[in-house]
Formats: structure tokens, C-alpha cells, sequence
């Protein structure tokens, strides 16, 4: 640390920051340990710093520190490989010519490959070549270079430049190519077609999905243009994912809102499959000439204001390459048990469990359940300066401040158990494990919390007792397991019925009765159906006037989180050290008062939040429904045909006219 007369001036400027960070600590960007920790990500993720701390801080870079960064790294470049670094803001780089260099001498794939760009060329004896190198002193790159220019005769000299910067050229080049690529695919008519599709009246967004194109521009190529036009239609209906898949007859586009999937567009025209494909890699940075092998990758985009991912993934189908995208928006999460968790009772057993100071607690459900936002608002309640929190997450959805997130790269062997065990060492209280899938990190896991560190991971499973047996299955010790756990939260989502124009209604006693409940004493209870209209209805109502505002005549809007909680007792520990069946674990388990995902559900659709129609989609099963009924008999007399509750006085069932029961 420099010494200053100033003590004031002595915390703000350090030697161990290189100009640039003092000057974002200076302007109260980030603190000292947030730029480490940066730098730190930075290095280990190998993402542009600024990336990194815009993710961190979750606010913009402003653009003064942006052009700091920039000459920043150019200087730091031209030192270490003491060539000229191109400064793609400044210097004047023909995008034609280089469009023209790349398809006279070197392929774009070449570029891909070796990370380098033909940006100029210098006639002579022999021409000259300028080269952007990402990588100068790749000896490799080197002279894979030499063998293809070698055949031209032509001779190259290299200069330095950042990544962000080559890939944008880079990016530019590819738009370009594939633009022309949809001209010959008889532009005039491809233009023609996509305008007559209903895209949506994107507002005030249409300047804001893409940094570079508009939305609705006019000169924009009709695949770009209808590309941003489904990321901003998406982004506005608030959905989950969005598939595009290629069909014999033409390309579907359908959206996944409130875990259900409707087409969102109208069959699009057969011959743009290519071109939509290819424009969707581009952005996601993906290879466009492999089209035989499943690919992953990342968008990222501001609309209104906010930065969105989308999770990419492609995967070759028969009538092409379908392409599949997860939407993670963090301004539409809303973190905090008591926002997700309605249940008075089920919260204080969940907020118990999570301040335990060690121990392990799984989450579990199917994909798309909620099962990370829960683990979020577990962290966000134990955030705090004197708590150390860790997590290991692949991908990282969300920023959260003050805890340190580490980015799973399995191509360096930096696994959800290499991560973990490095935590051991970093002194934790509580770490977040993003997904438990082999025995290696649920063994370490579980050694994690019994060695003093609250230990939170997810776990794919029907409902909370099935998760000792996956445990079990996976090779953990069950002593280990009843030693280190200290509950189970299983959980689905159940779509809400929309208030303005639900419909009452009385169900029937066989409809009841298949639920478990019984006619008496529901009577003073509303029961709600949804209002859904089919496609045609929903047109016909729009023209009418009278379509539902709130859900567009959907009948559903919005979701709530249904949770079954597993508290772990002596008697559940003593049944898991016997391997006993999960049927029996999760009778004791509602013996001693948990509510199961079924009975959440039914509480949910008697509070009139959601509808039958609905649990029986997602929660309803004849196994949670049978393990509740058996526990219920033990103190109740029950129908044995309907499941009615029935006085003891009666000798008949009054609802199915069974003769006598047995308890």
C-alpha cells in the first residue's frame, strides 16, 4: 500500500489496482474487494473485465470508465506483444475489403479456428497482409497461417487485438454473410412473406433488443429483423423459453409461459429454416458449419433498460437443427421465501431448516419448478457481511452481491466437485451446490456439511422421500445421509386462474372424491375453473371486444409454487439407516404433519388461486394421494369406495351408498 499524508486519499488510490481500477474505486463503481473479486472471475472465466463487473455490480459501465478500459487494454496488448494493437473505434478497417479478404484467402471457419482476422492488405512484391491475432505468439496459428496464404504467394505481418474486438468484426462479417445468403434465397419474396406474419407491437422496445439493429427498422434484412422480432415478443410475454423447430411443412416457433407451450407465431415458410438457424447461432456465438453435433451457448441483450440472457441450445433434428432457448431475466425474479411460499407454517419449517448453521438441504423437482429461485431467497436471507457463501453453479442465472458465484467449466475440469472441494478451503459457512447429479459431489456434499458448513444443492426428484433413494442410488453411505440432512423441499408450479374471468363452479362428489375429498364441509367453499379459449375463440373474442385484458383468454396467469417439506426426525433417520422404502419414509413423514405436494395443491385450489384441472396436470399422483389417505386413516374413518370423510354413527355411505366401511 502507498504511503499519503491523506488517510482519506490513502483508501481510495492503491498500487496493487492498475490505473483503470483506482479509477472505477475512485468513482464509486465498485469497492476494493468487489474489484478483486472481479479480476478474480475475470481470470478464472476468462470474460472481459467489464463483463464481469457489469454482472457483479448489476449496473452499466458508464461509458467514460468503457473508453478508460478500452485504451487501458490496448496499451497493456502493445506492450506484452510489442506489435500495433488495432483499435477498432479509431482505425479506419474497410468492412469490405475484409469481407473480401476473408473469402479470397482465408476461410471464416480458418478465422474461428486460429482466433484471427484479415483486416488489410498493402499491395507490393509480394502483397502484404495485415493480420488481427487475438493470440500473436500462438506458434501454431503461426504456421497453420504460413500453409494457407503459402499458395497465394502473398506475405503477412500480424498486429494484436481484444477479443470483444475480433469477435465483433467477426460477428459483422458473419451477419453480412448470411444476410446475402437469404438474398439468394429469393430476397424479395422472403421480405414479402415475413411482413405478412402478426408480430407484436413492440413499443417503446423496438430500439433496445439489439444494440445494433433495430427491431422494426426498415433497412434491416428481413431475418434479422424477424429474429429480434421473436427474442422481443418473448421478452415482452414474459416467457420462460422459446423453441424453434423446423418442421416438414415449414418453421414453428412456440413459447413456454407458465410451463405450458403455445405456438406464438404462424408456421413460417420452409426455405428460411437455414437462414433463421444460422442467424440464432451467429448471435450465440456458435460454429454455423456444424450442423451434425448438439451446441451450447449465450445471448446476451438489453430490452428496456435491463440486460437478459438467453441460454442457448441446439440440437439436429431431421428437417434441421432445432434451437432451443432458456430465458433468464433477472428483473422478473422475485427472491424472498415469504414471496414464494404462501403457507404460514411450511415457511417457518423452511426458514428453520435454513438457518441451521450446518447440515444439507436439498431442493428438488422436475426442470423449470423453481428450484433455484428458492435456493436464491434461501441465500438471500442468510446474506450478510459475517457470512461467508459460496456457490458453484452451471450457469450462473443470477447476480447476487456480496456472495461469490463460480462458473462450472467441465472442459478445464472444473466441475460441480472440484469447485466444491476449493471451497473447503476458502473458509465457507454456506455453499450452494447448482446441481447434484454423480456420487462424487453428493459424497462431497454431504462430507461438507457434516464437517460444519450449511450445504444447499438441488436434486432431480418426484417428491421429497424419493431423494434417499436417489441418494441411495448414487452410492451415498445412508448413514451419511441421515447424519448430514436436515430436510427435503420438493416443489412444483401451479399456473394461477385468472381472477377477472374465472368461472364457479361445484365440482361433482366423484370429482371430489378422486381428490380425496369429501362433499361435507366443502360446501362453503368456492371452487373456480379456468375460462380457456381455444385459438379460434381467442381470435373471435379479440375481434369481438370482449377478450379477457388480464389473461387473453388463456384462463391462467401468473404461477404459485406448491412445496411438500421433509423435516428430518429420529424416527425418518432411523428408517433411512434401515434403507427403508420411500413409500414408508413419506407415510412417517405425513404421520408427523408434512403437507404433501398434493394436499399444498388442494389447500391452493380451495383458496381459489389455482383449479383442480390444474393440480391434477402437475401434482396429482396416485402414490401421494395414497400415502396421505393411509395416514389419514389411522385417525379417521374413511369411505373405502369415494375416500368421503364419514361420522361413526353412519353405517352407509350417504355420498356412494357403499355399505359398511372399515377404518
Amino acid at each position: 500500500m502507498t504511503q499519503f499524508s491523506s488517510p482519506k486519499r490513502a483508501l481510495i488510490v492503491r498500487n496493487d489496482f492498475s490505473p483503470f481500477g483506482n479509477k472505477l474505486i475512485q468513482a464509486g463503481y465498485v469497492n476494493a474487494e468487489q474489484l478483486k473479486q472481479a479480476l478474480v472471475d475475470s481470470r478464472a472465466n476468462n470474460h472481459p473485465l467489464t463483463e464481469v463487473l457489469e454482472s457483479l455490480t448489476g449496473k452499466s459501465l458508464p461509458a467514460e470508465l468503457q473508453q478508460q478500459y478500452k485504451k487501458q487494454q490496448l496499451f497493456e496488448l502493445k506492450i506484452v506483444y510489442g506489435l500495433n494493437a488495432v483499435d477498432i473505434a479509431s482505425a479506419q478497417i474497410d468492412k469490405i475489403q475484409v469481407r473480401e479478404l476473408i473469402n479470397t484467402f482465408i476461410s471464416a471457419d480458418s478465422c474461428r479456428q486460429l482466433k484471427l482476422l484479415p483486416i488489410g492488405k498493402l499491395e507490393g512484391d509480394p502483397p502484404i497482409l495485415t493480420v488481427a491475432m487475438i493470440k500473436p505468439d500462438d506458434l501454431q496459428a503461426k504456421n497453420d497461417l504460413d500453409k494457407i496464404l503459402r499458395p497465394h504467394g502473398i506475405a503477412w505481418r500480424s498486429e494484436v487485438i481484444a477479443p470483444e474486438d475480433y469477435q465483433k468484426l467477426l460477428d459483422g462479417y458473419l451477419d453480412e454473410r448470411i444476410q446475402q445468403d437469404a438474398a439468394d434465397n429469393s430476397q424479395k419474396n422472403l421480405s414479402i412473406e415475413i411482413e405478412n406474419f402478426d408480430t407484436p407491437e413492440l413499443g417503446n422496445a423496438e430500439a433496445e433488443i439489439d444494440d445494433e439493429i433495430d427491431v422494426q427498422g426498415a433497412e434491416a434484412a428481413p431475418v434479422v429483423k424477424l429474429v429480434n422480432q421473436i427474442l422481443a415478443k418473448g421478452l415482452m410475454e414474459k416467457v420462460s423459453d422459446i423453441h424453434i423447430e423446423p418442421q416438414e411443412e415449414g418453421l414453428r416457433v412456440r413459447f413456454r409461459k407458465d410451463g405450458v407451450l403455445r405456438q406464438s407465431f404462424p408456421m413460417l415458410p420452409k426455405h428460411i429454416i437455414p437462414a433463421v438457424i444460422s442467424r440464432f447461432k451467429i448471435i450465440a456465438e456458435l460454429d454455423i458449419a456444424e450442423r451434425r453435433l448438439p451446441q451450447d451457448g449465450r445471448i446476451r441483450r438489453t430490452f428496456e433498460g435491463r440486460k437478459v440472457d438467453f441460454r442457448v441450445s441446439t440440437l439436429p433434428s431431421r428437417y434441421g437443427e432445432k434451437v432451443c432457448m432458456r430465458i433468464l431475466d433477472n428483473s422478473s425474479t422475485q427472491l424472498g421465501l415469504d414471496k414464494l411460499i404462501s403457507d404460514l407454517p411450511t415457511l417457518e419449517i423452511v426458514r428453520e431448516m435454513g438457518s441451521r448453521p450446518f447440515g444439507l438441504i436439498l431442493v428438488t423437482g422436475p426442470t423449470g419448478s423453481g428450484k433455484s429461485t428458492t435456493l436464491y431467497s434461501l441465500l438471500a436471507e442468510r446474506n450478510d457481511p459475517g457470512v461467508n457463501i459460496s456457490t458453484a453453479e452451471d450457469p450462473i442465472e443470477y447476480a447476487l452481491p456480496g456472495i461469490n458465484q463460480v462458473q462450472v467449466i467441465r472442459e478445464k475440469g472444473m466441475n460441480f466437485a472440484s469447485i466444491l472441494r476449493a471451497f473447503m478451503r476458502q473458509d465457507p459457512d454456506i455453499i450452494l451446490v447448482g446441481e447434484t447429479r454423480d456420487q462424487e459431489t453428493a459424497k462431497t456434499s454431504m462430507e461438507a456439511a457434516l464437517t460444519g458448513h450449511m450445504v444447499m444443492t438441488t436434486l432431480h426428484t418426484n417428491d421429497a422421500a424419493g431423494s434417499i433413494a436417489r441418494l441411495d442410488e448414487m452410492g451415498v453411505e445412508p448413514f451419511m445421509v441421515s447424519a448430514a440432512l436436515v430436510g427435503v423441499v420438493a416443489q412444483r408450479l401451479l399456473r394461477r386462474v385468472c381472477v377477472e374471468c374465472r368461472c364457479a363452479y361445484t365440482p361433482s362428489r366423484e370429482e371430489l372424491a378422486r381428490f380425496g375429498l369429501s362433499a361435507s364441509g366443502e360446501s362453503v367453499i368456492t371452487f373456480y375453473k379456468a375460462n380457456e379459449l381455444s385459438n379460434d375463440s381467442i381470435e373471435s373474442a379479440k375481434a369481438a371486444g370482449t377478450l379477457c385484458k388480464n389473461c387473453n383468454g388463456i384462463g391462467y396467469r401468473g404461477r404459485v409454487g406448491v412445496y411438500e417439506v421433509m423435516q428430518i426426525t429420529d424416527e425418518l433417520a432411523s428408517l433411512i439407516n434401515q434403507r427403508a422404502p420411500s413409500a414408508l419414509i413419506k407415510e412417517t413423514a405425513v404421520q408427523q404433519g408434512m403437507k404433501t405436494l398434493l394436499a399444498y395443491s388442494l389447500q391452493m385450489v380451495q383458496e381459489g388461486m389455482t383449479t383442480l384441472a390444474e393440480v391434477e396436470r402437475v401434482t396429482f399422483t396416485d402414490s401421494g394421494l395414497e400415502a396421505e389417505l393411509k395416514a389419514k386413516r389411522k385417525t379417521t374413518l374413511v369411505c373405502a369406495t369415494c375416500s368421503a370423510e364419514l361420522k361413526p354413527e353412519w353405517l352407509d355411505c350417504p355420498y356412494c351408498m357403499t355399505p359398511r366401511f372399515s377404518d
